[in-house]
């Protein structure tokens, strides 16, 4: 029996405790989970936030919500491993914003709230499981922009046991040059870290040509982490990754990791070798709707799912154990434009997404045993406006889970 093999099933086993457990009461409420939901219809963008009910999944805003997202078009949110903390990157104002997540799922801005980004357009945001770094990605690294395209950038925040942003970490570029990001491709869309937080994955477009493509063709950076946040580019980094590669997930042993290609309409998946190095699925290309612009795996590893954002449905997947291939097992409606989603962490029975011009978030519940969707009570469940992406946080003793953001 491999390793993933096993440890599959006991994850699926504690999960199915778990569900049994959820069942009966997370508290008087009911809440498993607080879920926060970007919007930014309003000048100053906004962070709803709910009760998810365990019974249910149905979604309940908390008191005091919506709160401020401390800038503009916020596009990404992330939340620390031990849910105390939540960052969000606001597209039209070039910053992070950084918050505490207090009792009843309240948010305060942390002392040092906000930071703005070396270069412009922030578009994805992640932490690795530690939670002592903080991921960003710039559309534009410094001395472009929309009007002067050209290459992307990521950037390393160290975090404080308080959830502070401390000074971005310098990147070697070349033997005579240093700086506060690393550059990338063009058009980076998103960002994954892996389960032991020492390679980073981001999907761009190739600027030369490489790995046998184009330039101008989909590219996947893989970079390494240090232990001081320091990158280096991974052996036969980049990777080619179809045309137009939209969002990235990888399994919770890191194992295996998918991109989708939202102008193929395509998910493609690579194994992930010890070094960080990426091996192409021997399977090719696995269809989705059209212009998947969100992918995101279940923490058992066993069913991944896909937002499809002008199909506008939620595809599901079963995950081969051996070979990690994904097999289609059904889609569902969203409201409109979906273009994120999510699987909530505390007992992963319910997936949401954030639906750009939907009233909100559409919800599902996921049966364990096929990861079949069924729709929630009362969904959608509306927000403010123009959502964007979604994260969430388990209330008591649970794991906890964070997200990229999307383009």
């Amino acid at each position: 029996m491999t390793f993933e093999t096993w440890g599959q099933k006991i994850l699926a086993a504690a999960a199915s405790f778990g569900l049994g457990l959820g069942l009966v009461s997370c508290g008087e409420s009911n809440t498993i989970d607080y879920l926060f939901l970007l919007s930014s219809k309003n000048p100053t963008g906004q962070i709803n936030a709910y009760n998810v009910d365990s019974i249910t999944g149905a979604l309940t805003q908390v008191k005091g919500s919506p709160f401020s997202a401390g800038g503009a078009d916020p596009d990404g949110i992330a939340v620390s491993p031990g849910g105390k903390y939540a960052y969000v990157i606001n597209k039209g104002s070039n910053t992070v914003a950084a918050f505490s997540i207090n009792g009843d799922a309240q948010l305060a801005p942390l002392s040092t709230a906000t930071v703005t980004t070396p270069g412009s357009n922030p578009i994805a945001i992640t932490i690795n499981p530690a939670g002592t770094f903080l991921f960003v990605v710039d559309t534009y690294a410094p001395g472009y922009s929309a009007t002067n395209p050209g290459p992307g950038a990521v950037i390393v925040y160290p975090l404080g046991s308080d959830g502070a942003l401390g000074t971005a970490v310098s990147q070697t570029i070349s033997s005579t040059q240093t700086a506060a990001y690393y550059p990338l491709g063009t058009t980076p869309t998103a960002i994954n870290v892996l389960p032991n937080g020492n390679t980073i994955y981001i999907p761009d477009i190739l600027t030369a040509a490489a790995a046998g493509c184009n330039a101008g063709q989909g590219g996947l950076t893989a970079l390494t982490v240090s232990s001081s946040g320091a990158l280096t580019p991974v052996a036969s980094s980049p990777y080619c990754a179809g045309v137009a590669p939209s969002s990235i997930a990888s399994t919770p042993i890191g194992q295996f990791l998918y991109v989708t290609d939202s102008s193929q309409n395509q998910i493609i998946g690579y194994h992930i070798n010890t070094d960080g190095s990426l091996l192409p699925f021997v399977g090719g290309p696995i269809a989705t709707g059209t212009y998947p612009d969100s992918i995101t795996v279940e923490p058992r590893g066993l069913y991944l799912y896909v937002a499809n954002r002008f199909s506008q449905t939620v595809q599901s997947y079963s995950i081969a154990s051996g070979t990690g291939i994904p097999s289609s097992t059904g889609t569902n409606p969203t409201d409109t434009f979906p273009q994120c989603v999510i699987v909530e962490p505390a007992l992963a029975r319910f997936v949401f997404t954030a639906d750009y011009e939907g009233v909100g978030s559409t919800g599902f519940q996921m049966n364990p045993n096929t990861g079949v969707l069924t729709g929630t009570e009362n969904s959608p469940y509306p927000g403010t406006g123009l959502s964007t992406c979604l994260a969430a946080v388990s209330h008591g003793n649970h794991p906890t889970t964070h997200v990229q953001g999307t383009a």
